[in-house]
């Protein structure tokens, strides 16, 4: 298995001469001058074991990812911006031989050299049955946040699971938590025995509503595993942007929806919410840069996603 001195190599060898792309402005509420703090959200979906770059001859995602391109553009982007978050929208399992060899242990260290500050749950994490999970978790040191799942019937899962996250970031409290898909159809249920699922529209009213008054969030960021949208009705990112106010910012998994940037959700009432979703595999690093005013008010949103290819390692 790759030691962290050996990681930590390949890091500086492929961060050599790394070179970041220019932010473009998503929102703007108001007058930018009021804008004094900024703090950098980073974040990665559906990684499926992907370590080694895709091979050339690989198709459309030749040459791109790899899990040391990735965290040397995280290193580089932290030296630049010291308040940041680094996120992720979970299905971290299954894709490679790594995955078969290692059952996800290896990406949670990866993960966790990277300095990840919290991932959801997606249906390829119970690949394994619930006991894979457990097993291979106490090597991610950072908190799995799902909501909408009850581990009642699972205590040893739910040890590693938050229902929601605080972070305070530069003085501005962010509220995270997490969504996940429907078993049904996806996960066996000898897969997720002692799980269940909660219909998560009902789950995120309640949050929002408590991360907003009884914690004094500025920010709700939701981790979500749900899928971006579908033709028929059923939990989605839209469906939750649509019918949940007080979300700024969701970052999405599970349909491996490469968005060009992300969409703005305008309801009637409250602020419009964000949503981002960056493919699969980790070909692209997510980065959002929200702007604050002196009462941690977002005042302004930016984009700059980056793929992960030979060009950024320099």
């Amino acid at each position: 298995m790759l030691n962290r001195r050996a990681f930590l190599k390949q890091i500086a060898t492929a961060g050599a001469g790394l070179g970041l792309v220019g932010l473009t402005p998503l929102l703007s509420y108001g007058n930018r001058r009021s804008s004094t703090k900024t703090i950098t959200i980073m974040h990665t979906n559906d990684t499926h074991a992907r370590i080694d770059p895709f091979p050339m001859g690989a198709g459309r995602y030749e040459g791109l990812g790899g899990a040391a391109r990735r965290a040397a553009l995280i290193q580089k982007i932290r030296a630049q911006q010291p308040n940041n978050l680094l996120l992720d929208a979970g299905d971290t399992f299954q894709g490679t031989p790594y995955f078969n060899f290692y059952g996800g242990a290896l990406d949670f260290e990866l993960m966790s050299m990277m300095g990840y500050d919290a991932s959801t749950i997606g249906n390829h994490e119970f690949d394994n049955e619930v006991k894979g999970f457990v097993d291979v978790a106490p090597k991610a040191n950072f908190p799995f946040v799902i909501s909408n799942y009850d581990f009642s019937g699972a205590p040893d899962m739910g040890a590693f699971t938050r229902e929601v996250l605080i972070k305070d970031v530069d003085g501005v409290r962010i509220g995270i938590f997490g969504l996940g898909i429907a078993f049904d159809g996806l996960v066996l249920p000898h897969l997720h025995q002692g799980v269940s699922y909660i219909r998560p529209q009902l789950v995120a009213r309640q949050l929002v509503r408590r991360l907003r008054v009884d914690y004094a969030c500025d920010m709700v960021v939701c981790l979500s595993h749900l899928g971006l949208e579908y033709s028929t009705y059923r939990p989605s990112d839209m469906v939750i942007a649509q019918e949940v106010d007080g979300i700024d910012l969701i970052i999405g998994g599970h349909t491996h929806t490469l968005l060009d940037e992300p969409r703005i959700i305008e309801k009637g009432s409250g602020r419009p919410t964000v949503i981002s979703q960056v493919g699969h595999a980790g070909v692209v690093l997510g980065r959002l840069d929200f702007e604050f005013d002196r009462t941690n008010r977002i005042r302004r949103v930016l984009v700059a996603n980056q793929e992960v290819n030979p060009e950024t390692a320099g």
